[in-house]
This record gives C-alpha cells, structure tokens and sequence, in this order.
C-alpha cells in the first residue's frame, strides 16, 4: 500500500531521557481536509487546547509530536512552549503556523525542556522523508511495548487509495479518549462537509469503545488529514463511495484500538464485551462498560477465575435497564447462567477453560429489548501496579 504525499521524519531529542527517537513529524505535500477528537477531561494539555482552536477551521498539514512529556498542568508557560514548538516548525517549513497541529505524550506536570526539544527540530525538518510510518508508531511510544499500525486500501472514481493509522496508549485508558494518540492519513479526497461526521462515527465504534483501567488522560488526541494526493474524486456524502471510505476509516480504527487493549500495561488477557437484549444501545453500553471496568471482574480475568456473579454485579449497578430474571451469560460458548441463576454441571470447569485463554468473549443478554453494543478491554494484573507505581522515576 502506498501512501501519497506525506513524509515523515523523527529524531532523538531526549526529551525525558536519551537513548530513542522521541520526536516526530508528518508533513503532507499540500494542506490536507482535516478532523480531529481530543480528550473530554477539563484538565487538557497545552497541545490539545492549541490544536483544538486550530483544527476548528478544518485543515491541517504538518503535526509534530514528542514523548516523554506531556506538557500538560504546566501553566501559561506550557502554551507559550506549544506554541514555540509550532513556530519553529512551520518557520523552518515555510507553512503557516495555523496549519502545524501540536501533540504531545509522556510525564504531567513536568516543563517541556524546551533548549533540546529546539536543538532538534532544524534535523527534524531536514530529516523529511527519512522515516517511515513504523518508525513514526514506534517514536510516540512511551510505556507501549511495540508500535500501532493499521492499512487499508481502496478505490474512488477508478483511483487506488491508502488509509493508514498509527497509535500509542496502554495505560490510563477509557472512552471519550483515553492517554491515547492516533494520526490517521489517507491520500484520498474527501469532502470536508463528510470528514468531520464519520471520523466521529470511527471514534466512537473504536477508541470510545475501549477500556484498560477507566482513566481519562489530559492528552488525547485523534486526528485524521485527507490530502487528495492519490488523485481521487472527491468523495461525498451519501455515496457509495462514502460509504466505502468510512467502512475502511473504521476498520482502521478499530484495528488500532485493538492493538491498545492488547498492549494493556501489565496486561494478559484480551477480552471482548458483548451486551445483547437491552432496552437500548445506551443501555447496553453503559452495561458493557461497567463490566469492562469493574476491578474486581478485571482481576478475575487475570486470575482465570469464572466468576460470573462479579460480572452481573457490575451490570446490575450501571445503571442500564436490568431484570435479574431475564439474565444470561456466556463465556464464548460456554453458558454460565440463564434466567439470572448458574448453569450447573460443567459450566464452571468450562468457563474456566475459557478464561485460561489470551483472547475470549464475554456475552450478557440483558432479555429485555435490542439494544446492544460491544466494548474492548484487558485483565488487571501485579504489573500493572507495577509499571504505574513508578512511571515517572
């Protein structure tokens, strides 16, 4: 698959420490159509409040992102350094500032060290077309245990086209973004009356649908730049190739919201949570989710323990619709519980066999309605207290 007119660059900057790339760029030939979701926490990072007023005008063409640093609860100077960072790029690009988006990752409440991050960027700009998107993946990593990336391709008017994703996150990670970065590109042309409303449908099937240990960080940031430079018609709304493109968008997303779960801090398990029967799709979500979150399910996941009855606890308090009577649970195929009381038999053995594995399916059939949704999530380990217990030394 090959992705026209973006290149990419990254340098080490020791931002936190020496010793790894951990300063990167994607530059699009053009300025790109261009939609972005940041974090729903009121305590937001300098980058995400400046590119949050940029992205408004719905173009972009550069973004620079570092790791090891947050620069989030760092004042007013945290802006001024973001808006620094910004400058010197697009001054060493010859772009406009408005066009350069800002992220960053890493370490709340420490200042950017702005002399190294600054001696950087003149190899950053002249390293363009350097790197690679693996290499892009494995910069923005901080505790990941290996780099995000997600490809897919398709066609418009008779003209191939590529939409490629890459992602961080294992850790502090919940719907309505999570400490979570993802850049989406695609050299596809895409209406900018389109772009904004299916990356949000995206978001919401994939990084909203997702969980690790329910925190909402300060940084999250998903972005998605179409340039157009594969030479496509451009795609509209309310056609087939519309359609064609979102479902492509969304099976990116989603694969790179997988690959999170799956690089959980500490994590072992990767489990998905199905709720069917419910009064709604609202409901069901907020059942899944507190099955997802639920600690005491999480470490019995990790304990390959099959104990169902935390599992309806946990629906019971969502707040979703329940009849206790009306509950049903399977581990993949094996049924737990029917009519909100245990299978018997084998149904314990079985259920634990399930939970020995490293991906299983966690079913509850609410028997109330249609409504249903499913969510993604990991078990909760000694490592992850571990890895969290003294990230910032």
């Amino acid at each position: 698959m090959s992705l026209k007119g973006y290149t990419f660059s990254v340098v080490e900057a020791a931002i936190k420490k020496p010793g790894r790339k951990d300063l990167a760029l994607i530059l699009s030939e053009t300025p790109a159509t261009a939609a972005a979701v940041f974090t729903t926490n009121a305590v937001k990072a300098a980058p995400v409040l400046l590119s949050a007023e940029r992205i408004a005008a719905g173009k972009a063409q550069v973004l620079v992102v570092n790791s090891g640093n947050a620069n989030a609860c760092t004042g007013s100077q945290g802006m001024l350094d973001a808006r620094e960072t910004s400058r010197l790029l697009a001054a060493g690009l010859g772009i406009a500032e408005e066009l350069v988006q800002v992220s960053s990752t890493g370490v709340i409440g420490v200042p950017l060290p702005m002399d190294r991050l600054t001696a950087a960027i003149p190899a950053l700009v002249a390293g363009c077309g350097s790197a690679d998107i693996d290499a892009l993946a494995a910069a923005i990593m901080t505790t990941d245990t290996f780099p995000k990336v997600a490809k897919r391709s398709g066609s418009a008017g008779g003209v191939s086209y590529t939409v490629a994703g890459v992602a961080k996150g294992a850790g502090m990670i919940m719907p309505n973004m999570a400490t979570m970065l993802s850049f989406v590109l695609t050299d596809a042309a895409i209406d900018p009356a389109l772009i904004d409303s299916i990356f949000r449908r995206g978001v919401d099937r994939s990084f909203n649908a997702i969980t690790i240990d329910g925190d909402t960080s300060t940084n999250d940031t998903c972005l998605l730049m179409a340039n157009g430079a594969a030479g496509t018609p451009v795609i509209t709304a309310g056609t087939p190739e519309a359609e064609l493109f979102a479902g492509l968008l969304d099976e990116v997303l989603l694969d790179l919201a997988k690959l999170i779960v799956k690089d959980g801090e500490g994590a072992t398990k990767f489990v998905e949570i199905r709720i069917t029967g419910a009064d709604s799709d609202a409901d069901a979500k907020r059942a899944a989710m507190a099955v997802a979150n639920s600690s005491l399910v999480k470490t019995a996941f990790f304990g390959q323990d099959a104990n169902w009855g935390r599992i309806f606890a946990a629906v019971g308090y969502s707040g979703a619709k329940v009849n206790p009577d009306l509950l049903a649970l399977w581990f993949d195929d094996v049924c737990m519980a029917k009519a909100g009381v245990f299978s018997g038999g084998d149904a314990e053995a079985q259920g634990t066999e399930v939970l020995r594995k490293k991906e299983f399916s966690v079913q509850v059939d609410l028997g109330l309605g249609q409504g249903s949704a499913t969510v993604y999530t990991s078990d909760l380990s000694h490592e992850y207290v571990s890895i969290n217990a003294d990230y910032r030394t």
